[in-house]
């Protein structure tokens, strides 16, 4: 008999693989590059970012907002949602410091793994994509048990999700040496 940590943990490797496999790339293809970029143009850079923030802190209250119920059928659409926002942010500072809107899939998950602090080399590689599974994970299932605790769940869901989006985009911001603020000095 298999016990139940044991069987979370081969549930969590299954789950790692099949992110790590083709979920990075479906979730990625499936991101409106020309959308993000008309957004950022519209509203500039660092409220789009608060939106992607706030629609990842949406789903994050939704799924700690009842208890064990929701927690179990929100958090997979939560994490989605986390992984889907975090990716249009990092989608977004890139063409804000780069001009062009279109990246591969190998540049962008080269960026969002340097983001992690995991070694990324010139080609994307399976160790590489299952690290940045485990990263994200592991950020997103220690907010778990605090999501058992009906309203206060959905509190410290959404602020979770949103405090994550924003860090991850300072980084990304700061490994594409993009400024908070630029000064234009008067003469």
């Amino acid at each position: 008999m298999i016990s139940p940590f044991k069987k979370a943990r081969i549930d969590v490797k299954q789950f790692t693989d099949k992110l790590s496999h083709d979920g990075f790339r479906k979730i990625f293809e499936s991101i409106d590059q020309l959308g993000v970029k008309k957004s950022v143009d519209k509203i500039g850079l660092d409220k789009f970012i608060n939106q992607c923030a706030y629609m990842a802190a949406g789903t994050g209250a939704i799924a700690g907002s009842g208890g064990l119920i929701t927690m179990l059928v929100g958090m997979p659409v939560d994490f989605v949602n986390l992984i889907t926002q975090q990716f249009r942010v990092t989608m977004g500072i890139m063409y804000y410091a780069k001009g062009s809107y279109r990246v591969g899939f190998d540049e962008f998950m080269q960026l969002v793994a340097t983001s992690f602090k995991i070694e990324a080399g010139v080609a994307v590689t399976k160790t590489m994509m299952e690290s940045i599974a485990e990263k994200l994970l592991l950020a997103f299932g220690v907010r778990a048990a605090e999501r058992l605790l009906p309203v206060v769940g959905a509190v410290i869901g959404g602020t979770a999700n949103y405090v994550f989006v924003k860090r991850m985009a300072a980084k990304v911001k700061e490994l594409n040496r993009v400024d908070k603020k630029v000064t234009i000095p008067v003469v």
